[in-house]
């Protein structure tokens, strides 16, 4: 594999067309890919999965409202007629500036004229990485089907044991934080529990199921306005979901979450409360913001590499005093950007500033509930919610995956069905990871 990737880029560089280098295939790495389509340039797309994964959605593969072939596409298949693009399944793990290369797992190499970075976040908690095993977070497909499993496999636990303190620990869920992808959670795991498993198990209650959603801000959805934080809130009460703000965790174990002075005993913990830039980083020996992100200047270029483009949750980038956003539509802006500014270096021409354009923030609580945020406009309930659909079934990559998505969310919506409860792996390992309780 090494001498095929060195080839490719020498032969490139050989014929006189710069070789660009894009290291991530989600929503940035893609549109600087596709961004690139006319230019007088051959272009290497490098990731580390083969497929593009649509993670706004990723929370209802980990709910079993969809499966993780509804919100992924081959990246391939996406670039397929894009002639002047290459597709290598790698994991880069640092980048040699002075050499002009990415240094890919196993010490193979990818020589780059123009590089764009876009490897995007993963967790971060916050100096306890011990938590990790006992409150998964969610940013891959096996992070969704883990968290499916965990959730699923606590109902089943709940169902046969017959202790009724431990039953009450497998029917509480604790999500720790209220962004985005926690309001969406807490909101799946409540209907899971009043609609969809209601009438499907005999020993328990699953209407009975605690959902606890733990922010350390004083309000849900902090980076939202006050308005559509405080209809998230009024939305996930009436849903059945205990909400603690102005709450920080202390502890996190198998069998439940420390705060302050008290202590939730729970043995499925979903952790959504920070991301960290992903490590790669670190391998360009440039400042970094606390969350490990580059520091970048107005172009999206790296401090004196004006041929090194980092976009997406990996750039750290300040906007009329504020930071740009960590979201899929600043990513797609600057990989958009990006490819122009390496079109306009490859012509000679003066690379221009970013400029993000904010098109509104859109979180979803539950069935027909969601908040929009966009500029002065604040919606919430089912207009909210009939808009969310809209983008997210716009966005989709794929006709394919748009026409089974959109079935499936019309089936959840008249049946309370939710046909992807399937627990992968094997079941007793986790139930007895809870069994064995940790010295507190």
């Amino acid at each position: 594999m090494r001498s095929s990737l060195v080839m490719a880029s020498d032969a490139t560089v050989g014929c006189g067309a710069p070789h660009v280098v894009i290291i991530g295939a989600g929503f940035g790495g893609l549109a600087a890919a596709k961004g690139l389509r006319s230019a007088a340039a051959q272009v290497t797309i490098v990731d580390r999965r083969n497929h593009h994964l649509f993670q706004p959605l990723l929370y209802q593969v980990a709910t079993a409202a969809l499966n993780p072939s509804d919100i992924a596409q081959p990246i391939r298949r996406i670039l397929r007629r894009q002639r002047n693009v290459s597709v290598a399944l790698g994991e880069a793990t640092g980048v040699d500036l002075a050499a002009r290369k990415v240094v890919l797992r196993e010490e193979e190499e990818l020589q780059f004229d123009y590089l764009i970075l876009a490897t995007g976040a993963t967790h971060s908690y916050f100096g306890h990485d011990n938590w990790e095993h006992s409150a998964p977070g969610l940013k891959t497909v096996e992070d969704a089907l883990e968290i499916r499993r965990r959730v699923l496999v606590a109902y089943e636990a709940a169902e046969r044991e017959s202790n009724p303190a431990i039953q009450r620990e497998w029917l509480t869920f604790v999500i720790v934080g209220a962004g985005p992808t926690g309001v969406e959670m807490a909101g799946a795991l409540a209907e899971i529990s009043r609609r969809v498993l209601s009438l499907d198990f005999r020993r328990i209650e699953p209407c009975r199921a605690r959902i606890v959603l733990i922010e350390a801000a004083v309000r849900v959805l902090p980076a939202m306005s006050p308005e559509s934080s405080a209809n998230a809130y009024r939305q996930l009460v009436r849903l059945g979901v205990e909400v603690m703000t102005n709450t920080a965790v202390t502890g996190v174990d198998n069998n439940g979450v420390n705060h302050a002075s008290a202590r939730i005993a729970a043995r499925t913990v979903i952790w959504a409360a920070g991301v960290a830039a992903s490590p790669l980083a670190r391998s360009l020996g440039m400042p970094l913001d606390r969350a490990g992100r580059v520091v970048v200047g107005s172009d999206l270029t790296l401090r004196g590499e004006p041929r090194v483009f980092i976009i997406g949750d990996l750039a750290a980038l300040q906007q009329d005093g504020k930071p740009v956003p960590g979201v899929a539509a600043a990513a797609m802006q600057e990989g958009r950007h990006a490819a122009r500014n390496i079109v306009h270096s490859i012509r000679g021409e003066t690379l221009e500033p970013f400029r993000y354009i904010d098109k509104g923030t859109l979180a979803t609580v539950g069935r027909a509930a969601a908040v929009i945020d966009f500029g002065w406009i604040h919606l919430s309930g089912l207009v909210a919610w009939v808009l969310w659909l809209a983008v997210h079934i716009f966005y989709l990559i794929g006709f394919r995956n748009r026409v089974l998505v959109l079935t499936e969310w019309a089936w959840v919506y008249l049946r309370n069905e939710r046909g992807a409860r399937l627990i992968t792996g094997e079941v007793e390992p986790l139930i007895e990871r809870g069994e064995h309780r940790e010295e507190q």
